[in-house]
């Protein structure tokens, strides 16, 4: 049986420190590589801006100054996957719109295929929204305003082909924004492909023998990012304009409520987010699961957009967000590279649902889905996914969730090394608190979060090889200056609830004994074995709570790396250990309630002022 090691952790964008020595080299030399092959094509300034599952995303400026992305795929790639960029080329050049970079040249150089395009000014909405959290209800109305001029654009049976063009993979990371203009640009055009239905789902071609062709019996349609296509895209319906409503939906949701997909739309409605009403019911009615509402919603976004993007709306102030489970922040002394390790899921998956993906062969959907919430309701996809985007922040800890029938039960221990990432890190995880709460079953889920650059490597010949510790090897920890007193009879570790039934790899005695033994010194921490077969990734962050007792500490630690020879097998196995000093307890609440942007911003502006100057008088 092959151990499925791709459930460990989402590689969305996986850290170099968590490659293998050989594979970070490779990778750097490649990037090199492709930097030194632009050089001499006579860019200049060039630096590596985006890499994905399929490619890496380069800028540069050219001799007269103008900057251009270049995109390359991966070289290892099978070659119909290598032609989708020269495909991507082509479709970009279809779109003619100024909120669409254009396409400049589509080039080959030593067999290495190169799409250069203009470059939007900003950053991509992802970024932004990881740094500021929900976004101003005025300024999503405004981004939703220039969506919908894109969508309508590309519903005119316009270009050389004369049918409409659909994105397929709108999300956040693919509209930069212009924080000076507070414009979008919508980006990555390598899932587009032209409809084969129309807005009101006829067929697109009027040609008879195309319409009897076997090509409008499946659909053209690629996947896109799971965490915001909608279902027709998922499941393999003929594309449609409506694919891009779908997405632009889930983006504008996402980037309301601080969240990295669409699901948590049940329990976080876009009505309690304190958007205008209108758009607030318009916006769920997108992402209702009923499709004839998703239409007359989608209708009414494209028809009613320009009048709603001239609403007077105000940003007006909010206080801040306190947060739900307690949150440290301690200025990191050195950079984090965080990564999320998570266990104990199978529970929150459906009994007996139909798996329909597994014919899909697409590297996105094996990365992203597949062996993560394949079977899953909404909810808890978005649970899971609150809990990833808790790993884009300079974060380390960890977290328990347990599901009684009288409540949920949370643990955290949450460090934050960047202070002024705060206000939206809570946002982020007041989502997975309220996402909990709305998940109704009985199970413990767990979730550590370290720091990849403390990640060791340990190589050997083959899976019978022992793996070999390099000298000087040592497991990182940090001690806490006081003691942390408390109550030591309640510490929180994996021992407790035995062993993991997502874990695959059993660890020798010898490790067992040592971490037996460490549970009984003061501390908070985590240690994760990852065996492949000829690669050992050890995953630890610790802190010792009682100083006084650090040379024994020591010791075991260093009696966990000279049993590391005595690991067979492959997978994974993780050991955490929180300070249960401060568990929350939260009812069960299935949906937020209502919230909407006032009808007269200026009043709303108004008596917050004088509210405030009561305040500051009293």
């Amino acid at each position: 049986m092959t151990q499925p090691l791709q459930q460990f952790y989402i590689p969305e964008d996986q850290s170099v420190y968590l490659l293998s020595h050989h594979d970070a080299r490779k990778l750097k030399e490649w990037v090199a590589l492709c930097q030194a092959q632009l050089e001499q094509l006579g860019y200049r300034n060039i630096e590596l801006i985006g890499k994905g599952a399929y490619g890496f995303v380069f800028a540069g400026l050219t001799a007269t100054g103008e900057e251009y992305v270049f995109k390359f795929t991966r070289v290892n790639l099978p070659q119909h996957l290598q032609d989708r960029l020269e495909e991507e080329a082509f479709m970009l050049e279809q779109v003619a719109h100024p909120r669409v970079p254009r396409l400049i040249v589509f080039q080959r150089v030593r067999n290495q295929s190169i799409l250069v395009m203009e470059r939007a000014p900003g950053e991509n909405l992802e970024e932004v929204s990881l740094r500021e959290g929900r976004l101003s209800p005025r300024l999503i109305v405004r981004i939703a305003d220039q969506l919908a001029d894109i969508l309508r654009a590309l519903r005119r049976e316009s270009g050389p082909s004369g049918k409409p063009v659909v994105h397929g993979d709108i999300k956040p990371s693919n509209l930069v924004f212009d924080e000076a203009r507070e414009t979008i640009a919508l980006i990555d055009w390598g899932s587009s492909v032209f409809a084969q239905l129309d807005a009101e789902l006829q067929f697109v071609s009027a040609n008879v023998m195309e319409l009897m062709s076997d090509n409008l019996q499946q659909t053209n349609a690629r996947l896109g990012d799971v965490y915001f296509i909608g279902e027709d895209q998922l499941n393999g319906a003929l594309s449609s304009p409506r694919f891009d409503e779908q997405g632009a939906a889930g983006t504008l949701y996402a980037l309301a409520s601080a969240q990295s997909c669409r699901f948590g739309h049940r329990a976080i409605p876009a009505t309690s987010l304190g958007l205008p009403m209108e758009f607030a019911r318009m916006l769920d009615g997108m992402l209702d699961p009923d499709p004839r509402v998703r239409m007359k919603a989608g209708d009414h976004f494209i028809r009613e957009m320009p009048r709603l993007g001239r609403l007077v709306m105000l940003d007006l102030p909010s206080p801040p967000e306190a947060p739900m489970v307690p949150v440290w922040t301690r200025p990191a002394d050195r950079e984090i590279d965080t990564v999320v390790y998570s266990s104990r899921k199978s529970f929150l998956r459906e009994e007996g649902v139909r798996e329909t993906l597994n014919d899909v062969n697409d590297v996105q959907l094996d990365r992203y889905y597949k062996n993560f919430m394949q079977g899953m309701g909404e909810t808890e996809k978005a649970f899971l996914a609150a809990v990833s985007r808790l790993g884009k922040y300079p974060v380390v800890g960890g977290l328990a969730v347990r599901w009684e029938a009288d409540g949920v039960y949370i643990d955290t221990s949450l460090n934050l090394h960047d202070p002024a990432l705060k206000p939206a890190f809570i946002a982020a995880v007041n989502n997975m608190v309220t996402l909990a709460r709305a998940i109704h079953r009985r199970g413990i889920f767990k979730s550590c979060l370290f720091n990849a650059r403390d990640t060791l490597h340990l190589d050997r010949e083959g899976p019978d090889r022992p793996f070999l510790v390099t000298p000087g090897m040592r497991l990182h920890y940090e001690v806490s200056a006081v003691p942390e007193l408390e109550d030591r009879s309640r510490l929180h570790s994996y021992f407790e609830d035995g062993p993991d039934p997502e874990e695959f790899l059993v660890l020798p005695e010898a490790i067992i004994s040592s971490l037996e033994a460490l549970n009984e010194i003061h501390h908070t921490g985590m240690i994760i074995f990852e065996a492949l077969p000829e690669h050992l990734k050890i995953h630890s962050h610790y802190r010792l709570l009682d100083p006084s007792r650090e040379a024994e500490f020591r010791r075991r630690l260093e009696d966990i790396l000279d049993a590391v020879g005595l690991i067979e097998g492959l997978g994974v196995s993780g050991f955490m250990k929180m300070p249960y000093k401060d568990t929350r307890v939260f009812a069960h609440v299935a949906r937020q309630p209502e919230r909407f942007y006032p009808r007269d911003p200026r009043a709303a502006l108004e008596a917050a002022r004088r509210e405030a100057e009561a305040a500051q008088g009293g």
